[in-house]
């Protein structure tokens, strides 16, 4: 049993790690993201891409594929993220165009 919970701590270990590089690594996509938000904005193009949205949800299916994870999991995680991009784009345009009286 000893040996058991100590793989399990081990383990645990390596879960923490990954959550925080997770974290770590949302922080810096929406950080890239709201730059293109504020571009967007500037040359006031729409906040969404459905398109480029189409090819992404295309594009990580089938990384999901390669690495083994559930591609409905990875479709479903980029969908969240894309849309939580979105509403920050959005209200980024939003606070441009109240800032140039538009």
């Amino acid at each position: 049993m000893d040996e058991a919970r100590a793989k399990l701590l081990e383990y645990r270990a390596s879960i923490d790690n990954l959550d925080a590089a997770l974290i770590h690594i949302l922080a810096e996509r929406f950080r890239c993201t709201k730059a293109v938000g504020a571009l967007k904005a500037a040359y006031k193009m729409p906040a969404a891409d459905p398109e480029r949205e189409k090819q992404q949800i295309a594009r990580l299916r089938r990384l999901a594929d390669e690495s083994r994870l559930d591609p409905d999991f990875a479709e479903k995680l980029l969908t969240f993220i894309t849309r939580e991009v979105i509403r920050h784009h959005e209200a980024i345009a939003d606070q441009h165009s109240a800032n140039n009286g538009g």
